[in-house]
């Protein structure tokens, strides 16, 4: 008989500890944004991120325009606030005084 290792265990309380319901969560919202964005939209978004491997100094000037172009049409700011709200919990950020 094969004896279990102590990893094993480990592994699988570490796999009941991972927040299943926040990465459905933010898979959603991800994908709910990158949905938006029309097919050829994001074979170009995807186009460019590989060749700029995700360095934006490495695109020409007339790429990096495209590129924020795209990025605002995704919202990538929103995006960003939807996933730290839940990080959060949801709760409302305070404003520091």
């Amino acid at each position: 008989m094969a004896k279990l290792h102590k990893s094993d265990s480990k592994l699988k309380r570490g796999a009941k500890a991972v927040p299943w319901a926040a990465l459905l969560q933010g898979w959603a919202i991800v994908g709910r944004r990158w949905t938006a964005l029309s097919g050829k939209e994001r074979a170009r978004l995807t186009e460019l991120v590989r060749s700029s491997r995700g360095r934006v100094g490495n695109l020409s000037v007339r790429e990096r325009l495209e590129l924020r172009k795209l990025a605002r049409k995704l919202d990538v700011k929103g995006m960003g606030r939807e996933l730290i709200a839940l990080k959060r919990g949801g709760r409302a950020r305070r404003k520091r005084r």
